[in-house]
């Protein structure tokens, strides 16, 4: 009888969203692995990819039919989002007195990230894009195009794997 009360208990837009952001998390880390573009390999490069991929899918999430199932999905994603940088920021030695702080930081920089995010879902050599990449200075040699490239072509593989 107790025995349920010890199973987690998740929704559908639990079990979305968490197959969604164990994918943005795989396919983030190659992509920081596998390209030679970015400045650094380091905690705010990897939170800017993540954050783009999170942008991506929430987007994603937007154009499908059943839109307050999804809607939900993206409260998830985000909720995992937060969680998931307060746990590697604890990883990374910041006590327990300091870790709201940098957490909300974090957070308000994602937020911020979305607002100056571009309308157009075509992001190859999109000027609103390459405006974008160069706020999160991430990219050595003005090497924009060819990122805008990489990542919608990121972009459409989110597209199809999450229809």
């Amino acid at each position: 009888m107790i025995l349920h009360y010890l199973k987690k208990k998740e929704n559908k837009e639990q079990i979305i969203a968490n197959k969604q952001y164990k994918k943005i998390i795989y396919e983030s880390t190659s992509f920081l692995n596998d390209n030679n573009f970015l400045k650094f390999r380091d905690y705010k490069t990897s939170f800017e990819i993540v954050s783009i991929f999170l942008i991506m899918i929430i987007r994603i999430n937007l154009l499908k039919d059943n839109r307050n199932k999804y809607l939900k999905v993206n409260e998830e994603l985000v909720s995992l989002f937060i969680t998931d940088l307060d746990e590697s920021l604890r990883e990374k030695g910041i006590g327990d007195m300091s870790i709201g702080k940098y957490v909300k930081s974090y957070v308000k920089k994602f937020y911020f990230r979305i607002s100056k995010f571009p309308e157009d879902n075509n992001l190859y050599n999109n000027p609103s894009f390459i405006e974008y990449l160069k706020i999160t200075n991430l990219i050595k040699n003005n090497e924009y195009i060819n990122v805008s490239r990489k990542f919608n072509d990121k972009f459409d593989y989110f597209i199809k794997y999450f229809s």
